[in-house]
C-alpha cells in the first residue's frame, strides 16, 4: 500500500491541520510516513503546499516526484491546478470549487472549473458550503477531509480517531463540530465521486 497526497491551498484554510490530522490517522493504521510543508506567505494568504506519502514499508523521500501523485486535496480551486502536473494518470483531485481571490489578475472560474473538469477522477465540492450546514464555516478543512477520506488508504474509524486526537485539547464540543463536518464532507464527496 503506497499513498502519495498533495495538499494545497493558502495560508489560513487549515491545510496543515489537514495533514496533521491524515498523519495522526497513518499512525494509527501502523502506516509509515514522510511529510514536508511548503509555507511561503502563508501568513499573508500566500500559498501552502504539504506532501504526504503514507505506506506500509518504509518511505525514503518525502517529495513526491511529477506524475506521482495519488491524490490532490485542494482548498483552493486555482491551487489545485497548480499541482495538477504531479497526479498520476489514475489519480483523484478532491477540491474546493469556491476561490480564495487574493491576487489581482486572478483567472475567471469558469476557466478554471473547464479545466477541473477534464479531469476523470475528480471530487468538486463547496466546501464552505457544506462546513456552514454541519455547524460552523470554519470547519471548511475538515469537511475536505471527510470528502477525502475514501481516497486515503486509511480506515475511516482511525480518520476519526486522528480527529479525536489533534483537536481534543479545545474540548468535546469542538471534536465533536469537527466529526459532524468530517461526516458531512465524507457523505457529500460519496454523491459528487464520479
Amino acid at each position: 500500500m503506497k499513498t502519495d497526497i498533495i495538499l494545497s491551498g493558502v495560508g489560513g484554510q487549515g491545510i496543515l491541520s489537514i495533514a496533521a490530522v491524515i498523519g495522526e490517522a497513518a499512525l494509527k493504521e501502523g502506516l509509515y510516513m514522510k511529510q514536508s510543508e511548503v509555507h511561503g506567505m502563508s501568513q499573508r494568504g500566500g500559498d501552502v503546499q504539504s506532501n504526504l506519502r503514507l505506506s506500509d514499508r518504509p518511505v525514503a523521500s518525502d517529495l513526491i516526484p511529477l506524475g506521482q501523485a495519488s491524490l490532490i486535496i485542494s482548498l483552493e480551486p486555482m491551487e489545485s491546478l497548480r499541482y495538477l502536473p504531479y497526479l498520476r494518470e489514475d489519480g483523484w483531485l478532491v477540491t474546493n470549487t469556491q476561490p480564495f481571490v487574493n491576487i489581482p489578475n486572478y483567472p475567471e472560474m469558469e476557466k478554471i472549473m473547464d479545466e477541473l473538469l477534464r479531469l476523470p477522477r475528480r471530487v468538486l465540492l463547496n466546501v464552505e458550503a457544506v462546513a456552514r450546514e454541519a455547524g460552523s464555516p470554519r470547519t471548511a478543512n475538515i469537511v475536505m477531509l471527510g470528502a477525502s477520506a475514501p481516497f486515503l488508504g486509511i480506515e475511516y474509524g482511525k480518520i476519526v480517531e486522528g480527529v479525536r486526537s489533534i483537536f481534543g485539547r479545545k474540548g468535546e464540543d469542538v471534536v465533536e463540530l469537527n466529526l459532524k463536518a468530517l461526516k458531512a464532507g465524507y457523505d457529500a464527496a460519496q454523491i459528487r465521486q464520479l
